[in-house]
């Protein structure tokens, strides 16, 4: 599951120690980032884990797949083509990368379907939820599917027979299709030969059998198993030679010229017309497909032999997570919990007095986002406020945000809200929200040319006895109520000056485009985060070297800014110890003799998605925290509007330490060890007590 690496000779003189900078010593970012799904995969295959969050797990691992191949392996094979792209840090080429890629890909589909047959359906069998295959079905299930087939699915289909006047039709992105194979003449007299099937988006890919039909427990059939069990409905007066399932995944990543548009909008809307239909880049097929069908397909979507993988079941098994939600099954999955109001807040607060008296932590999921809703309610709602800015990068369609938002500016309030147009799989539905705010009257700007906007922010301005006062909310996670259960991330609410006034000088750059900006306290991309990092970093190996203790302790999604690598094996060089916690890619290679010695990596992969980004510095006694929007990246130091903000009063920078760090860093049951050589090993309590980070939190904040 690694990368081979030459070790440093451990006989090397110190004077003579590693070259920080070398290639051998960085981890590639793509298959980093492929690794994590065999970490995911682990928790379906894992038995401590309720058995529909384990089926949920699979479902993940698939639908990461798909973005994988649809933004990273998109861009690869794009520079690869073009022999666009110099080598990163790692020093390899898109070939060797992308042949690298295909093999890892080809271990983790196996291991996919080896689970789903092998491990959960099994599990799920012994439980009463049943995937029904169609050598499974019994005399009265056929009849019943056939006339559900008939009544429900055949009237919206339109199969197409491929001759010269029918040539291959444009398949969807990510769509489920069946290449069916004739023999006999039709109607008119033409010799039946080859037929494509769409399924079309409206037909659910998951149908629950009635009780009547199949007794107690419940039983599903894939749609894919359906239309090739009456392929021969399709075709009356045809046989059919043999019908199989394959689905096409094409590059989603969008390209706008953004300083040669006139409105970013209008463009993105265009663009977003053809996602569907750009260019493939991934085929999956049944395992049963004879070679000449899946030659035809590779010929018709232009692809090569590796880019086609074979599918030991669904080839949409991404669909089968959705039986999740359906199943009233609480025992089968985790328990609910519910989140308490942080900092002693109840529902009869006023978040403004509050706020000027102390600053709020938030520590999502365990802690509820509706203090957020509460405060920007209690600021639409009174006549004080004059002003609310807030940048928006994802958000769920039903959040109450939006509606405070437009219900405060139809109150008189001058309202800005920053969209990200931008925000990967995101667009369309910003572009929706944008106009709906508009409509409004809120002022809505997409940000900077060039640069998207990733920071959390929010800004009230109200006037009290005269003079205005500035309240912000700051987080590392999106404005998503539905993630606030889901993702656990940190968010402060604070009525601090200086940092209201970074706020406000953060959001007059991104409506007005401002000069560069001098921030008291908060660290702020493209400008001072990437040099702030990297300089504390720097602070550290110098204490390290005057003999000073000398400690850095992160927390991120991905770790692969090579210049920050780069500082943290100078760092450990000059004795700082040096903790990480990175959930998905990371490049640094820790425990290389002589190098990185002193640097430990750990990813936690739990029931929450770890989402919040914490930085730790020791600083000779006076230790700095950061929570932050941004992870130790290329694109999030110095392509992207972020910031990380203090957490100034030392009772909750020891809360964010302990709840975020320290406890993560102790977790002996769900955290993987990255060794130097790239791959993972899970940690095991061993003698010890077995301590679970995530499930700590739950017993202490939600008992």
């Amino acid at each position: 599951m690694g990368e081979n690496v030459s070790m440093p000779d451990p006989a090397t003189p110190q004077s003579q120690s590693p070259d920080p900078t070398a290639a051998q010593f960085y981890l590639n970012r793509e298959l980093a980032a492929l690794e994590f799904n065999f970490r995911v995969l682990s928790q379906a295959q894992d038995a401590r884990i309720p058995l529909l969050e384990r089926l949920r797990y699979l479902s993940i691992v698939a639908n990461n797949l798909d973005e994988f191949f649809e933004v990273r392996v998109a861009v690869l094979k794009h520079h690869h083509s073009y022999g666009s792209a110099a080598p990163g840090p790692d020093g390899l080429s898109s070939a060797e990368i992308l042949t690298r890629i295909r093999q890892r890909v080809l271990d983790l589909v196996s291991a996919q379907y080896a689970t789903w047959h092998d491990d959960l359906g099994p599990a799920l069998g012994a439980e009463d939820i049943h995937f029904l295959t169609h050598e499974q079905w019994s005399d009265r299930q056929r009849r019943w599917l056939r006339g559900y087939f008939e009544n429900e699915v055949l009237p919206v289909l339109s199969p197409l027979g491929l001759d010269p006047v029918h040539p291959f039709p444009r398949i969807l992105n990510k769509t489920l299709n069946i290449a069916v194979v004739l023999h006999g003449r039709d109607a008119f007299g033409h010799e039946g030969h080859m037929a494509l099937v769409r399924a079309p988006r409206s037909l659910p890919r998951i149908i629950r059998l009635p009780d009547e039909v199949c007794g107690p427990g419940d039983h599903f059939v894939f749609l894919a198993e359906l239309l090739q069990s009456f392929a021969d409905l399709m075709f009356p007066g045809l046989d059919v030679a043999g019908s199989y399932q394959f689905r096409v995944t094409r590059n989603s990543e969008l390209v706008v010229e953004e300083a040669e548009v006139d409105n970013l909008a209008h463009a993105l809307s265009e663009e977003l017309l053809g996602r569907g239909y750009a260019r493939p880049v991934r085929l999956e097929i049944g395992n049963d497909c004879p070679q000449s069908i899946v030659s035809m397909l590779i010929a018709n979507f232009e692809l090569e032999e590796t880019d086609v993988y074979r599918c030991d079941g669904p080839v949409n098994i991404i669909r089968a997570g959705s039986i999740c939600n359906r199943l009233d099954r609480p025992a089968l999955k985790f328990p609910r919990f519910t989140p308490r109001l942080p900092g002693g807040l109840d529902v009869e607060s006023r978040m403004f007095d509050v706020l000027r008296q102390r600053d709020v932590l938030l520590h999502h999921p365990y802690e509820s986002f509706g203090a957020v809703v509460d405060l920007l309610r209690q600021a639409a709602q009174d006549p004080e406020v004059l002003a609310i800015k807030q940048t928006l990068y994802r958000a769920d369609s039903d959040t109450p945000l939006v509606d405070l938002l437009v219900e405060a500016s139809r109150n008189g309030k001058d309202v800005t809200v920053v969209i990200e147009l931008r925000a990967r799989f995101n667009e369309e539905a910003n572009i929706r929200l944008a106009m709906r705010l508009q409509e409004a009257g809120v002022q809505v700007v997409y940000g900077v040319v060039g640069y998207k906007t990733h920071a959390k922010m929010m800004l009230i301005v109200r006037r009290e006895d005269g003079h205005l006062r500035r309240y912000v909310h700051l987080s590392t996670g999106n404005y998503h109520q539905a993630n606030s259960r889901l993702y656990t991330d940190i968010g402060l609410m604070s009525a601090n000056p200086e940092i209201g006034e970074d706020i406000h000088k953060v959001f007059q750059q991104l409506s007005g485009l401002g000069p560069r900006l001098q921030l008291k306290r908060l660290l702020h991309s493209p400008f001072t985060l990437y040099t702030s990092v990297v300089a504390k970093i720097e602070r550290e190996t110098a204490n390290a070297r005057a003999g000073k203790p000398a400690r850095i302790v992160a927390k991120l999604n991905a770790l692969n800014e090579a210049h920050v690598v780069e500082a943290l094996y100078r760092a450990s060089e000059a004795g700082v110890e040096i903790d990480l916690i990175v959930r998905g890619a990371c490049t640094l290679r820790p425990g290389l003799p002589g190098l990185s010695e002193r640097i430990r990596v750990r990813s936690i992969i739990g029931r929450f998605l770890e989402h919040s980004r914490v930085y730790w510095f020791a600083n000779d006694g006076n230790a700095e925290v950061y929570c932050a929007s941004a992870d130790w990246m290329e694109r999030n130091l110095l392509r992207r509007i972020e910031v990380a903000f203090p957490i100034l009063d030392p009772v909750l920078a020891q809360r964010v330490y302990d709840e975020t760090l320290a406890n993560y860093l102790a977790d002996n049951t769900h955290a993987w060890l990255l060794d130097a050589n790239g791959r993972y090993a899970r940690a095991a309590p061993g003698d010890a007590l077995a301590h679970d980070a995530q499930q700590t939190l739950l017993d202490k904040l939600c008992p």
